[in-house]
């Protein structure tokens, strides 16, 4: 079984996911995509198979968004995926990989659709939100 999380550690939210992640028996590949940015045929599958816009999947918060300009509605998904690559910040996060689909994991416990294992125990988030009982059952 393989599970990839384009993780950003500087993150609370792709920290929170890699850590249900892991909450499910599960190591997975990390790939920081900051430092490793994927190659532009990778980044439209990530958005693609999520279900997502390519606008949908930038990041505006912390990162050159603005100065860019990427607000402009008039710019194609080309322009904005080269902005992504080049600036791979804006690159939304975190993004899974499972083999039972790709998720943005915003917030983090999105990630429990698509793991194959369940959930070993109780899972609390960093701000102390609890997200999975003692059972490993998702509190909704």
């Amino acid at each position: 079984m393989s599970v990839t999380i384009y993780h950003n550690p500087a993150c609370g939210t792709s920290r929170n996911t890699l850590a249900v992640i892991r909450n499910a028996g599960i190591e997975p590949e990390v790939i920081e995509y900051v430092e490793h940015p994927p190659s532009r045929e990778q980044l439209k599958s990530l958005i693609s198979s999520a279900g997502l816009t390519v606008r949908e999947a930038i990041r505006e918060k912390g990162t050159p968004y603005a100065e860019l300009g990427l607000s402009d509605a008039s710019l194609t998904d080309d322009q904005l995926l080269d902005a992504m690559l080049s600036h791979p910040i804006l690159i939304n996060r975190p993004f899974v990989v499972t083999p039972l689909g790709v998720r943005m994991c915003r917030p983090s416990e999105v990630v429990l659709d698509i793991l194959p294992n369940p959930q070993l125990g109780e899972f609390t988030k960093e701000d102390g939100e609890k997200v999975v009982d003692a059972d490993g059952r998702r509190i909704r």
